[in-house]
């Protein structure tokens, strides 16, 4: 590529940054960094009406804790900005002036009620109200009024908006083709769209027209966006034609879908079926509802990354579990698929799991020191690297090692029924009593050589396996699952162990 790549993310501060929208940016930056390029965050904050306190630092917290930070954006104004299309209005009133005297765009006065009347009555016959060339000079703008009537509505301050002018005598073949990276050719009858507005009557601009602007200001190279923005393709195409600018290469990215496959994902079926569908816990600044994120929920950033660049775009090989220098590697844009991807919270969650196996184990040891402070438990950090250790295979999130491991500082708060009945028979308490009486002169300093001994003493005593180990595990466990039990033991020690047998001995 001759050109310098430059990129970017540009979200709407309506709320919580969807995973979708993650996924938008996820891809945005390994293209960026595959070619050695820039990645821009802008927040297109041009729909006042919709702005939600809060949403643009989520946007950015969310980012950095995914480890795809942007090159510019917020705080680096000396570059390209600023970067929120709010403070960028006099380039958007400088834009469509030059729209306007190159008979490109036009003002149209026509109040909400009268375009409503035009859309009842439409529908009344069958037909659906666009505005257009069909009927744009039967309508009040400045196409159909004076010079002097425009003006002067202009001065007493009446209420219009601007819009583009897409075709000036429709009728005629007018065709436009559209290349896509992911999905080819497009092609698009322009006597078919309507004379979109560009600027608002509360004096800012639309989203095409700032989108156009800014991605032109900034110099981007590669439109990396998602598959709703397909029907604007076609009008961004005749602005830059209109503004006689370079076009900027784009490549719309396949929906998200439910699980079931069938619509998009949505947060409602997170909340039904119990999965984030946000990176970070998100609480609504009207309501105070927390709704639950990727982080807070036990996901490593490393794994949610992994599992996202993969809906909808693989490598071409059978490796799955993949770091983002790898990703970066290896991604392409031409071969991101053109269909939506399922999302499988099962998978999402058995990539946690893979991951938890890789990253720096202070991360895991410092979850189970913090956990275990909720319980007004102090966990040293030598104890909590021996555990992780024991436990980390069997953790698919952060938030499950706790529940992996209490036992380890924490007596059982009662035993499973069911084990009990399978595994207590009538001589286990006489087998434990026994036990209790070796564990005395028993060493506990190295599982492999307690193990040894133990071997020895059930061979001395005629006690099996099946004998011991069950009603041991349920005595220092609660129940019938754990790490392995000679390392339970010897961690616990001689003091622990003999309790929790004594106890469970009384009430069992």
């Amino acid at each position: 590529m001759t050109q310098a790549v430059r990129v970017r993310f540009a979200p709407s501060p309506t709320g919580p940054l969807h995973i979708g929208g993650l996924r938008t940016a996820l891809y945005n930056y390994l293209f960026a960094k595959k070619h050695n390029g820039d990645f821009i965050l802008r927040i297109e904050d041009t729909d006042q009406n919709r702005f939600v306190s809060g949403a643009e630092d989520y946007v950015v917290n969310a980012l950095k804790w995914c480890n795809i930070p942007f090159d510019e954006g917020p705080g680096t104004e000396d570059k390209k900005g600023p970067y929120k299309q709010s403070e960028r209005k006099e380039l958007y009133k400088k834009a469509v002036r030059t729209l306007i005297q190159k008979g490109r765009a036009y003002y149209a006065f026509d109040s909400s009620e009268s375009l409503e009347k035009h859309r009842v009555s439409h529908e009344e016959k069958g037909k659906t109200f666009i505005y257009n060339w069909h009927n744009r000079l039967k309508l009040e703008n400045s196409l159909s009024l004076s010079k002097e009537e425009v003006q002067k509505r202009i001065d007493n301050g009446d209420r219009y908006v601007i819009r583009f002018l897409m075709v000036e005598n429709g009728g005629v073949e007018n065709f436009i083709n559209s290349t896509d990276l992911i999905r080819g050719t497009l092609r698009v009858d322009l006597n078919l769209l309507d004379d979109k507005i560009l600027f608002k009557s509360d004096g800012m601009p639309t989203y095409h027209l700032a989108n156009v602007v800014d991605d032109h200001a900034m110099e981007i190279s590669h439109v990396i966006r998602g598959e709703e923005w397909l029907p604007s393709l076609a009008l961004h195409h005749q602005l830059y034609i209109a503004f006689e600018w370079k076009t900027p290469q784009f490549a719309h990215l396949p929906l998200l879908l439910k699980p079931t496959g069938k619509g998009k994902l949505s947060k409602r079926d997170g909340d039904k079926l119990g999965f984030p569908v946000f990176p970070l816990d998100w609480r609504d600044p009207e309501t105070g509802k927390v709704s639950p994120g990727y982080k807070e929920a036990g996901y490593v950033p490393e794994a949610v990354v992994n599992f996202l660049a993969l809906l909808g775009w693989n490598p071409g090989t059978e490796q799955e579990i993949l770091t983002l220098s790898e990703l970066i590697g290896l991604f392409s844009i031409e071969q991101v698929h053109k269909s939506g991807a399922r999302f499988d919270p099962e998978k999402n969650k058995w990539f946690n799991q893979q991951h938890l196996q890789h990253i720096e184990e202070s991360v895991l040891e410092q979850q189970l020191i913090k956990d275990a402070k909720a319980f007004d438990i102090v966990v040293s950090p030598e104890k909590a690297q021996k555990v992780v250790r024991l436990v980390k295979e069997r953790a698919s999130l952060l938030t499950e090692l706790w529940g992996l491991s209490s036992y380890f500082f924490m007596d059982p708060e009662g035993y499973d029924a069911k084990a009990v009945r399978k595994q207590w028979k009538e001589g286990t308490p006489e087998v434990l009593t026994k036990f209790l009486t070796f564990l005395k002169s028993a060493s506990l300093s190295e599982p492999s050589n307690f193990q040894a001994e133990f071997k020895t003493w059930i061979a001395d005593e005629s006690i099996s396996f099946g004998q011991i180990m069950a009603p041991l595990r349920l005595c220092l466990v609660g129940k019938l699952s754990g790490a392995d039990l000679f390392e339970i033991i010897c961690f616990l020690g001689h003091k622990t162990v003999t309790s929790r047998i004594q106890k469970a001995l009384q009430n069992i």
